[in-house]
Parts: structure tokens; sequence; C-alpha cells
């Protein structure tokens, strides 16, 4: 105990105290820098009632989630269905896939400014070789989400490289027998593959949830929530109550409702997974 107190003491300041002030402050006007008045709801009855721009804000994350993560899971299998395949230079193909991980998101997000600038990146460039003319991207609200999405799948290393592991730990034999029985690579991909991965699948949606509601550093760095809030995401409007217009019991009650929003998705998730979750064990 003596030497966990330390742990303790900052586990009290840090996370605690913080967490049960903002239950409080949820409740009232504060501005940090006069002492906080109980309103009682009002903070949540404005959210819901008079404030447009919550309501942009969860559009935005909500079409977000919808468009990127399914996708995105799609597309991580099928990188890693082909990271799988036994051809040479495999390692260094992993590698590749992997980089953006790595790379500090700040990073990232400048080097994706430039490459999807409308008159100069690189991705109009290519399109321009083949006689099409590139959109806005970042500059226009049509395109604008979809940017960000592209970036983000850009970056799934990490999904990639579970899914991978996944796949490699699926036994041979039930490939083989299948291929005995004349089974097509459909037949094994939809009644071994997905079957067998679908734990990795599983916890890849439920981080992919909770990290895309907070969705935050990309859109700060690359548009601030423009054009026209096209990008103004969840998270980023509650940074701006709190930090530029210094309306913390506002921000604190966004931040409640955001809390409920993932604690519900991620709940169905949990309570659906018996239905198309498999393990080993139960197969076997």
């Amino acid at each position: 105990m003596l030497f966990a107190f330390p742990w303790f003491i900052g586990f009290s300041l840090f996370i605690a105290y913080p967490l049960l002030a903002s239950i409080y402050y949820s409740f009232c006007s504060y501005d940090v820098l006069t002492p906080p008045k109980w309103v009682g709801l009002n903070n949540f009855i404005t959210l819901f009632i008079e404030d447009d721009l919550f309501w942009k804000s969860l559009y935005n994350t909500v079409y977000f989630i919808a468009v990127s993560l399914p996708i995105g899971i799609g597309i991580g299998i099928a990188i890693a269905l082909l990271l799988n395949l036994n051809v040479k230079g495999m390692p260094v193909y992993r590698t590749v896939f992997y980089l953006p991980v790595i790379i500090p998101l700040v990073v990232s997000s400048i080097l994706w400014i430039w490459i999807l600038n409308p008159h100069y990146g690189l991705i109009n460039a290519l399109l321009d070789m083949v006689g099409v003319v590139g959109p806005g991207w970042l500059t226009d609200p049509k395109w604008s989400k979809p940017a960000l999405i592209l970036m983000r799948w850009w970056g799934m290393g990490n999904m990639i490289l579970i899914y991978l592991a996944s796949i490699q730990d699926i036994p041979r034999q039930l490939y083989e027998a299948a291929e005995l029985d004349g089974a097509t690579f459909w037949h094994k991909f939809s009644n071994i593959t997905i079957p067998m991965i679908s734990p990795a699948i599983f916890y890849n949606l439920v981080i992919g949830l909770i990290i895309s509601f907070q969705y935050f550093t990309e859109p700060f760095i690359m548009t601030n929530g423009t054009p026209v809030n096209s990008t103004l995401f969840y998270s980023l409007y509650l940074y701006r109550n709190s930090f530029c217009y210094f309306k913390m019991g506002y921000a604190s009650a966004m931040a409640w409702l955001l809390f409920v929003l993932i604690f519900a998705c991620t709940l169905f998730v949990f309570k659906s997974s018996a239905k198309w979750v498999y393990y080993r064990g139960k197969l076997e």
C-alpha cells in the first residue's frame, strides 16, 4: 500500500476528482473564471433544443463512423489476406502498410493537407493524368468528410496487423478439408476465414467505435471544422465550447452525452456479438 500510495494520489487528483467534478459542472453555468452557478438541466435542454451546431457535429461524427468503419474493416481484412500470401519480399510489404501508424498524427495531418490540395496535391495530379478533374477535397463541403475518411483508411496498420495475426492462427486443416470437399475461395472465406477471425473483427469494431466518436486531431489541424462546418466533429465542437468559449459546464454536459452514446453503442455491439462472433472452442 505504501508503494501504491503515489498512484492513488495521482488517480484521485487527475482522474477521480475531474470525473466527479465534470458531473457537477454539467448541471452548472461555469466559465472557469467565476464560481459555477447551478442551472439544473438547462445545459442539456439547450443542447437538444437550441444548439444547431450540436446536431451538426453529431451528424458529422455519425456519418464518419457509418462510412469509415464498415468499409475500413472490409479493406483491412482484404489487405491482411494479401499480406498473408507466400510471395517474395512480403516482410517489406507488411512494413510499408504499418509505417503510417508510427507517424505522429500532426505530421501525417500536415502531409495530407498537401496530398489533398486541389491545385498541386498528389491525388488531383494523379487524377489529372487520366483526364479526371479532381474535387476540392478539404475546401468542398461535399468532399471534406470523404477526404478525412480516406486519410483514416491510410492509417489502419494496427487493424491490419491484428487481422493478419488472426488469419495466421487459423488451422490449415480446416482449409484442406474444405478443398477436399470442392469448396471455392468464397466458400472458404465466408465459412472458415470470417468465422475464425470474428473475434478480431469484434475487437476492431469496438475500438474503432470508441476512437471514431472521439475523432479530433486530424480535423482540428487540417480543417478546424471548415468548410461550412462540414468537418465540425463532436469532439472538436466540445473542445471549442470548453477552451475557446470557456463554457465548461456546457462542455461537461456534452462530454457526458458522448460517454452515454459510446456506452450505448458499445453495449449494443457486445450484446449482438453472441450471434456473429465465434471462438475456436465453440467450433471444435
